[in-house]
């Protein structure tokens, strides 16, 4: 697997660097084809948190990403929590792929887990802050941040899986049994809404 890593306002040394990439590295182990991992430090700024070390690391490979966002009070712990953190999502990710492979196994999900949102429920949650990346003293709406990213059509359920594992509040993607876009999304009630184009 390969992996990079980068910082901001900390001091990538090369101890820290190379404990990211042995220990980053190794995560291949527990599932086939996650081709690379990216692996980034930064230093929180707020004197009020304690844990100011911030690892956050994104791997991905044959179609899935798997993403940890942890703070630690210096930037080996972060990388250790963060190594423990993916050891479950990729562990997770692994029992979803095989009990897919194996049909008799797999638990149907409830209907009500993607049900279409009535007319009162909750909007989709906003993603975390540090993806917005909002200037502090805008008093306009403009869009300061763009992704462009190939869709590879699944399932709503496959979908939710990766919203899961990316710790997102939302998944945007191209729905397999529609052929048309579509957004997952944690309700506020804890369930799971479904947003489908309409045809």
């Amino acid at each position: 697997m390969d992996v990079t890593v980068s910082s901001r306002n900390v001091d990538l040394t090369d101890a820290l660097r190379g404990a990211a990439e042995e220990k980053i590295g190794r995560l291949d182990r527990y599932l086939d084809g996650m081709e690379r991992a990216e692996v980034h430090f930064f230093e929180e700024r707020n004197p009020r948190i304690a844990d100011k070390d911030v690892c956050e690391v994104t791997m991905s490979g044959h179609g899935h990403h798997v993403r940890a966002k942890v703070a630690a009070s210096d930037p080996f712990a972060a990388v250790d929590a963060a190594v423990s953190k993916l050891e479950h999502q990729l562990h997770k990710l692994k029992t979803k792929l095989v009990s897919r492979s194996h049909p008799r196994r797999r638990a149907e999900p409830p209907a009500a887990a993607l049900a279409d949102p009535g007319p009162g429920d909750d909007l989709p949650l906003l993603p975390p802050e540090d993806e917005l990346e909002l200037p502090e003293d805008d008093d306009g709406i403009r869009i300061v941040k763009s992704k462009r990213f190939m869709m590879k059509p699944m399932t709503p359920e496959e979908a939710v899986l990766q919203m899961e594992l990316l710790g997102h509040s939302f998944y945007f993607f191209s729905n397999a049994q529609t052929g048309r876009c579509a957004v997952v999304y944690w309700r506020a009630a804890g369930d799971v809404g479904l947003i489908d184009e309409a045809g």
